[in-house]
């Protein structure tokens, strides 16, 4: 085999490990940002998922997080390490995640945070010329709940603070002017 062969084999490897990665953080933009369609748009159609408490199909899944994200007042999923072992169109990705949530107070509970450390065990395919979740498995490492202290920084009014649908910065068509 060629050197150029070699390098051509090399940078195709990069970039299917790069496209996958980006499914996995796109994934976690439409969770945060409530984008149904985006998260779909993760999974092939036919694809699957389990989340512990749910298993099931795409659009199941779907319906499952329609009902429970809401009641979060703001969650944010941080991606760490991203291991693709790709197997020609296949491949499996483990991501390792800490997930934040934040839980509104309530008659008998203070405003707390939901923390949990878990890993998206992916299966890929490349079909179409396309990177897609055929099915995911959440392994769940830890969790903690914490209740927020009372005296943390709130934002300054003027301050730009994430939102949970598409008015989110992410969604601007321009930064430039942002918010003046």
């Amino acid at each position: 085999m060629s050197k150029i062969q070699l390098d051509a084999e090399r940078l195709a490897r990069y970039m299917a490990q790069q496209e996958i990665s980006d499914v996995i953080y796109r994934y976690c933009r439409g969770i945060d940002r409530l984008d149904w369609d985006l998260v779909r748009s993760c999974y092939h159609a036919d694809g699957t998922d389990d989340h512990g408490d749910f298993r099931g199909s795409v659009d199941e899944f779907l319906a499952y997080i329609q009902q429970g994200l809401p009641r979060f007042q703001s969650t944010q999923h941080f991606v760490g390490n991203v291991l693709v072992e790709l197997n020609g169109e296949r491949a499996r990705a483990e991501s390792y995640l800490v997930a934040y949530h934040r839980l509104p107070a309530s008659s008998t509970k203070p405003l707390r945070d939901y923390t949990v450390g878990l890993r998206y065990v992916d299966d890929f395919e490349r079909r179409n010329r396309e990177w897609r979740i055929a099915a995911r498995v959440c392994a769940f490492d830890w969790s903690r709940i914490d209740p927020v202290a009372p005296g943390g920084w709130v934002p300054d009014e003027r301050a730009t603070v994430g939102r949970r649908d598409r008015s989110d910065a992410v969604f601007a068509p321009s930064l430039v002017g942002w918010n003046a």
